[in-house]
């Protein structure tokens, strides 16, 4: 069997570190998903709607709360928002493991760590 050297628990600082580090990475990439269904949204729904009303679909649907553009009157805004919503959920959920990825990994090591 592989026998491999124990590495001891990360110092608070370096877990901190970890978790800053995730959490800007997350927020990174929540941004650019928002800049995209913000534009995506301002290019592809008619009539033209302003784009603060765009940001916050875009804010919306990313979050999970739901549309709030009712009035998409074409195929290709259906189009988009279906996508878009398809993506925000894949993009929200996907999110959330970054985030708590240095925290799993530090309780896992604990763990591993006591078994002894």
């Amino acid at each position: 069997m592989y026998e491999h050297k124990k590495q001891p628990l990360a110092s608070p600082k370096t877990f901190y570190r970890r978790v800053g580090k995730n959490l800007l990475f997350s927020m990174l990439i929540m941004a650019l998903c928002l800049i995209i269904g913000t534009v995506g949204f301002k290019i592809t729904v008619s009539p033209n709607p302003r784009w603060i009303d765009c940001f916050h679909n875009a804010s919306m649907l990313l979050s999970g709360m739901g549309p709030v553009l009712t009035e998409i009157d074409n195929t290709t805004g259906k189009l988009f928002s279906s996508f878009y919503a398809l993506f925000s959920g894949i993009a929200f959920i996907t999110n959330i493991g970054i985030i708590l990825a240095p925290i799993a990994h530090r309780f896992f090591h604990k763990l591993h760590l006591s078994e002894n």
